[in-house]
């Protein structure tokens, strides 16, 4: 006889730059959020499926928590607090270095959740021994008394078997809810925005990888080969310029390194081309952020 099918949704939730993209690319086995050492990498909710026959996780990964500046933040926001709504469990995302007191407000709503809430305090690689790492659990145990405490470290992929097999134990009797195929809901075009972002984030310093959206307008496929057409928005004439660099070379470093990954991504060869276009002031206008899929 048959086991009974499990099935349910994983949010993963926290502040900027603890990991949260590592673990969920570490639990999905698949590079599917952007991964960068700046904050604010993540802007979208990024689903992530992992499937076996008797099984589906549907990983959720959120932006960063992080009190609003402009309108961009606002919505990033509202996807971290949805996360809170529609999951069966809940994995909180800390490390060993960042306060425990910041974004309060957004922690004590997770400590009132009555689904099961998973809080994984990694880069304990970071740690010198066991007794900071004692300090660090009985603080969370503190402000998160209801969760399951899992100290792990994503980079060097330990712990993070024990998360998958407690989240698999906690997962309730459902039909799947997805193809058994489906790695993931986003469509092909937006990895490829996502590869471009994240080059853009590790070439540039200061403002410009923040005031950047990528749109993909063309994804031709035929004779095993793909041409893809990108243009990289901005919101000033300046980030134009140095983003695109003198005589295009920037520009140029930045759309082969994502050629290269784009290629590895789909398993064909690539051609790409990158235009720049400056749109001012968009992350503060609701017509812009519909378009580039921000506002629904």
């Amino acid at each position: 006889m048959n086991k009974e099918h499990k099935a349910g949704f994983v949010n993963i939730v926290g502040n900027p730059n603890v990991g949260k993209s590592t673990l969920m690319n570490d639990l999905v086995g698949e590079r599917i959020s952007i991964i960068t050492s700046k904050a604010q990498t993540t802007r979208h909710r990024i689903m992530g499926i992992v499937n076996t026959d008797d099984y589906q996780i549907v990983f959720s990964d959120t932006p960063g928590v992080l009190t609003p500046k402009y309108k961009l933040q606002e919505s990033m926001r509202e996807f971290s607090e949805g996360a809170l709504t529609d999951a069966d469990i809940l994995l909180y995302v800390t490390d060993v270095v960042e306060d425990p007191t910041k974004n309060a407000d957004f922690l004590a709503k997770v400590a009132k959740e009555t689904i099961p809430v998973i809080l994984v305090i990694n880069k304990i690689d970071l740690l010198s021994n066991q007794a900071d790492l004692e300090g660090v659990v009985a603080k969370w145990k503190e402000l998160l008394p209801n969760a399951e405490i899992f100290p792990t470290s994503a980079k060097e992929h330990f712990g993070v078997t024990n998360i998958m097999n407690r989240i698999v134990s906690l997962l309730p009797a459902s039909a799947p809810y997805f193809g058994k195929d489906a790695l993931t809901d986003k469509p092909a075009r937006f990895f490829v925005t996502e590869i471009i972002r994240e080059k853009i984030l590790l070439n540039y310093d200061k403002e410009v990888p923040y005031s950047t959206e990528v749109i993909v307008e063309k994804f031709d496929e035929h004779d095993g080969a793909i041409h893809i057409m990108a243009v990289i928005y901005v919101e000033r004439d300046s980030q134009k310029g140095i983003l695109i660099g003198r005589g295009g070379s920037m520009l140029k470093r930045v759309g082969t390194a994502a050629r290269k990954d784009i290629e590895t991504f789909f398993g064909k060869k690539i051609f790409l081309e990158l235009f720049v276009k400056v749109e001012p002031n968009w992350r503060n206008r609701d017509n812009k952020l519909r378009a580039f899929g921000y506002i629904e």
